[in-house]
């Protein structure tokens, strides 16, 4: 027979309190915050006070035999004994098989906060291997949804209130994918609650998601050779350039202030070598700060070069340390640890030989400058390494900041490739759509690199073991410009198909000839010249640029030959990022840049 009490637990002596005696017994008695007089007995001690807890406790035997104690919640005895027997007829009930003991274990955990569950659920998320990123956002997204649905225990989830909830997100013009990831935060903690024994269903597993096809919000393009050129000339002149920049005088009705009467014309860039050389004359007296905008000029134009020539993501990248970059194997290559992947299985990751040549330079360049800050007042370096300046192998290899998405669209708008626009509120915003309403991003480098691989006629399987994806599909469909494509190219590699051949006679006549033996053989037209190397008929796999094809005029009549055919063609991405600029000076140099040469590689 189970029993209800209140428990007791010790303190330390309240601030002020007084020792006192009353009827035998040693008692503390102090003044609450409101300055009543309260009094508890003492320990055995007599170091601190003995306090009963307002609600009381059920202690009772379960249907497996083990004593448990709960907590009722009740300051009611005859409320607590009710709760109590509640318990007692459960215990009987899995005594009798009738509950199963997870079962009975399974209704406790309907009255348990919501938010005790979401914060193991977020310990389970954790010991997974999960980022710190999406621990963040799993929460922030699950807790808003759980607050304005008022669900406040597990019981309390009902699908009614979140289709409720998602309809008035829509009509306020949450997009499609937003209201998805709500879903699925909540959605992700039935299920775990599933997996651990504390719901029996899901009552949000049959919730349809929102169609995002019909509701994208931003849709990412990729970026041509030419606009890539003057992106990465731009990023690597830009930040010594801002200090050259032109000012003009505002007129009176925008002058805010008494003294504010100039303003700095923006950059362009037909005016980047000249701002180039008014920021060199104006600094003639801080070369160290020359110095300092130079690399860092060099090393957002390296960044910029890595993310489109590897397919790393942006996170991926900021993760990379000197340690991971492997510059001395016959394939110089990068080790993407499985905890800085989003796939969370780690890559090795190829390098293009200029892309090696580029970070070797860098490195060294950094490892030079390190040593040199080291040297002691007498000029002799404080620590000299035994081959050459090196730097540790957990030093980062790019410091990639967190603005990096507003720095871009700055590149964007001084190469021509976005443009500034006056919003309604006064102020200026930048338009990055193209004329499909596309826009650029960070991440639309990643999906550059995967349409210049099939631009470039890289077999599908190979660009999707490149973009790291799980599906060919995705790297298909979603990571390639069908625009950037030589769709038209394509379509003049296929082979010729006369009616009427050149001497008259009918090329079906011909052909009949060719079968009873009684002609010259010719090939059948209806194979064509290249072999399809997807089984999607939507997507050209290999295609060849029409210049090139008249040039090397390949004879392949087979799968293989026609793929040795295509290695034979010079790999795009070089001219996309080691071209000559088309504007003034700057001209491909393969040795570091400077300021007169303005290569590109950087």
């Amino acid at each position: 027979m189970g029993t209800v009490y209140k428990e007791t637990f010790t303190k330390p002596l309240p601030a002020g309190a007084k020792i006192i005696v009353r009827k035998g017994k040693h008692l503390a008695e102090w003044k609450d915050a409101k300055g009543k007089t309260r009094t508890a007995p003492l320990t055995a001690a007599g170091d601190r006070i003995a306090v009963e807890a307002g609600t009381y406790t059920a202690k009772y035997r379960d249907g497996s035999g083990i004593v448990r104690k709960v907590t009722t919640g009740c300051r009611d005895k005859t409320a607590a004994e009710s709760v109590l027997a509640d318990l007692e007829r459960r215990a009987v009930r899995v005594k009798g098989k009738i509950l199963t003991a997870a079962e009975d274990r399974m209704i406790d955990h309907q009255e348990t906060p919501l938010a005790d569950h979401l914060e193991a659920y977020l310990v389970h998320l954790k010991a997974k291997g999960d980022s710190d990123v999406h621990l963040g956002d799993t929460r922030r997204l699950a807790t808003r949804i759980i607050s304005e649905c008022a669900f406040a225990r597990l019981a309390d989830v009902r699908r009614e209130s979140v289709e409720s909830w998602l309809v008035q997100r829509a009509a306020e013009g949450m997009a499609a994918r937003t209201r998805n990831s709500y879903l699925q935060a909540v959605r992700g903690l039935c299920n775990w609650c599933i997996e651990t024994g504390r719901l029996a269903v899901n009552p949000l597993a049959r919730i349809a998601k929102a169609d995002e096809t019909a509701d994208r919000r931003r849709t990412r393009r990729a970026l041509n050779e030419a606009e890539l050129r003057r992106l990465l000339d731009v990023a690597y002149h830009r930040p010594l350039a801002e200090y050259g920049r032109l000012t003009v005088r505002k007129p009176k009705d925008q002058a805010k202030r008494k003294r504010d009467t100039w303003k700095m014309l923006p950059l362009t860039a037909d005016e980047l070598d000249a701002a180039t050389d008014r920021a060199r004359a104006r600094l003639a007296k801080n070369p160290k700060l020359i110095a300092e905008m130079e690399s860092l000029g060099r090393e957002r134009a390296l960044i910029y070069k890595t993310l489109v020539l590897t397919g790393l993501r942006k996170g991926e990248l900021a993760s990379l340390t000197v340690g991971q970059v492997v510059l001395d194997a016959d394939t110089p290559y990068l080790v993407l640890d499985a905890a800085d992947e989003k796939n969370r299985q780690g890559s090795t990751i190829p390098l293009r030989a200029d892309l090696a040549a580029d970070l070797r330079r860098w490195l060294a360049d950094r490892a030079k400058a390190a040593q040199d800050a080291t040297r002691g007042p007498m000029g002799h370096a404080l620590r000299l390494p035994t081959a050459g300046p090196m730097l540790p192998t957990d030093t980062l290899v790019f410091a990639v900041p967190h603005g990096l998405v507003k720095i871009l669209d700055r590149d964007l708008v001084t190469a021509g490739i976005a443009r500034r626009v006056e919003l309604a509120s006064g102020k200026w915003g930048i338009d990055k759509r193209d004329e499909r309403g596309r826009t650029v991003d960070v991440h639309a480098l990643r999906h550059t690199f995967g349409t210049l691989l099939s631009k470039g006629g890289v077999a599908p399987r190979t660009a999707q073991a490149a973009m790291r994806h799980s599906t060919i599909d995705l790297t298909m469909n979603v990571y390639t410009d069908p625009k950037l494509l030589d769709v038209a190219g394509a379509v003049e590699s296929l082979p010729a198909l006369p009616i009427v051949a050149e001497d008259g006679q009918c090329d079906s006549a011909r052909i009949a000839a060719s079968a009873t033996g009684t002609g010259n053989s010719i090939p059948s037209p209806l194979v064509p010249v290249l072999v399809p190397t997807t089984g999607k008929p939507c997507i050209l796999g290999s295609i060849l640029d029409k210049v090139t094809a008249e040039a090397e005029k390949p004879r392949a009549t087979d799968g293989v030959a026609a793929s040795a055919c295509l290695l034979k063609r010079k790999d795009p991405l070089t001219t996309t990022v080691n071209g000559p600029c088309v504007r003034g000076r700057r001209e491909s140099n393969p040795q570091p840049p400077d300021r007169q040469s303005g290569t590109l590689t950087n």
